[in-house]
């Protein structure tokens, strides 16, 4: 799929590939929907490159190193020697936070959803993003 160009982002982490398919995420943009990625720095930077003028970047933070050491305990999906992995590069990957429009801290993930979704809202409601929002303040104008 990197070959053939079929990702919209893609990257080595900790000895993984991952990626995101070009399709359905085109797809979904083109009937109007908004599509949130669950993903790093390297897959936002490329993002950026394709996207820049419809992209909201947030970065999550955790509370605390040690809150961040338990939940990667208790997802249980990775060994030990993956956990110290992540554990020793959290620091470089936070390092980016300051290349995003928003930063969350999740201390509470209800919370944390929350602020995303106030986020997303705000977003919405931006001057350039609001199909047809011209027109109709000429009409309301034309209307006084």
């Amino acid at each position: 799929m990197v070959r053939n160009d079929e990702l919209m982002e893609w990257a080595r982490v900790f000895d993984f590939r991952y990626g995101t398919p070009r399709h359905p995420v085109a797809a979904a943009l083109v009937d109007g929907r908004d599509v949130l990625f669950d993903i790093d720095w390297q897959g936002t930077q490329q993002l950026r490159e394709k996207a820049r003028s419809d992209l909201v970047s947030v970065f999550v933070l955790p509370p605390s190193a040690p809150e961040l050491e338990r939940r990667l305990r208790s997802r249980a999906q990775d060994d030990e020697q993956t956990i110290r992995k992540r554990m020793g590069k959290a620091a470089d990957e936070m390092s980016h936070w300051a290349e995003y429009d928003y930063v969350l801290i999740n201390t509470d993930i209800d919370h944390a959803f929350g602020e995303a979704r106030a986020i997303l809202s705000a977003e919405r409601l931006k001057r350039e993003r609001q199909p047809g929002l011209s027109d109709f303040v000429r009409r309301l104008q034309a209307e006084l």
